[in-house]
């Protein structure tokens, strides 16, 4: 082991963790002294781990990325730069935090175990442009914690960033809401690069008439440009997941999103058409959860949109979702 991979010894699993620390001040005009950031490798994360009694917690989606070149990727694929404000959703150890704190304007970053902040906290040390927030980057399903949204906004204006971006290996519990909420708010994120199940990566760029297509696959395509950039396979974190993984890059599109319109009404339009996915148009649109439609006014809509109410809604493309949604949404 070098001597900069010296397993650090925390306070006693079970203290008091530090409290949350105030947000973090302007830069000094020389540089903080830090922690080294370790080679957070297999061996180290397994030896710093149960040196402290910890292991990871799948409940909470804990898979921690132990490639090294992957963590580069992902950094080189967000573009960082000074005029970036991160926002980081799973802290764990801080390998990524670390190398994405020497690349941005500044990192905010979110994780809800106190005990692995705690060991977060230790390796980003004084960095004045990391901001380390505990607690859960969900409101709810469908919300996103609005102290942590507000933070973001603090630390970005603080350190005179002018763009957006969500750069996390994601904690795979919360990818779908984390991604979706963000992608529907206000927010103007300039591009997402994230880690997620392989699946989710393949969904949200699925093709009508595949199996993967689905609501999540419409509403991330109408709002935004997505690419998979690599298969991750599970032997390149600590535990193994059970499934593949992905890094995926999510540019929103300005102009898919005026041709929208309304997002948060396509958004629970397509929940509410996709609850009926084995039905056909004309039996799910008749049967809508907000209560049952005159399927003859149903039929005339769809044949004024040109739309055969036989199929179902996968079939359609996005456009035709968008059409939709402006009759019966």
């Amino acid at each position: 082991m070098r001597p900069d991979e010296q397993i650090p010894i925390l306070p006693a699993v079970g203290s008091e963790p530090p409290p949350e620390p105030p947000a973090p001040p302007p830069p000094p005009e020389e540089p903080a002294v830090r922690h080294p950031s370790p080679r957070q490798t297999l061996s180290y994360l397994r030896g710093l781990l149960q040196s402290h009694g910890l292991e990871p917690k799948s409940k909470l989606g804990q898979n921690f990325l132990i490639d090294l070149n992957l963590l580069d990727l992902t950094c080189r694929t967000a573009e960082l730069g000074p005029e970036d404000a991160v926002l980081e959703v799973g802290t764990g150890t801080g390998s990524l935090t670390t190398l994405m704190a020497d690349k941005a304007g500044c990192v905010f970053s979110v994780e809800v175990d106190k005990d692995i902040q705690r060991i977060a906290r230790y390796f980003v040390g004084d960095r004045p442009n990391v901001h380390l927030f505990f607690g859960d980057a969900l409101a709810r399903k469908n919300e996103l914690r609005a102290e942590m949204l507000a933070g973001w906004t603090e630390l970005a204006a603080r350190h005179g960033c002018t763009r957006r971006k969500l750069v996390a290996n994601l904690p795979y519990v919360i990818a779908t809401p984390i991604i979706s909420n963000l992608l529907i708010s206000d927010i103007p994120v300039d591009r997402m690069v994230v880690m997620v199940q392989w699946e989710i990566g393949e969904r949200m760029q699925a093709r009508p008439g595949t199996k993967d297509y689905n609501a999540l696959s419409v509403l991330v395509q109408a709002l935004a440009d997505i690419e998979i950039v690599r298969k991750v396979l599970p032997t390149n974190f600590f535990p193994k997941p059970k499934v593949d993984s992905a890094i995926i890059m999510i540019r929103p599109n300005a102009e898919k999103r005026a041709k929208v319109g309304d997002v948060p009404r396509l958004r629970v339009f397509l929940r509410d058409l996709y609850v009926h996915r084995r039905k056909n148009l004309r039996q799910a649109l008749s049967g809508w959860p907000t209560g049952p439609k005159s399927k003859a006014d149903v039929d005339a809509k769809l044949a004024e949109l040109g739309i055969d109410g036989s199929i179902r809604a996968e079939a359609l493309d996005v456009e035709q979702h968008l059409r939709l949604c402006q009759v019966f949404g």
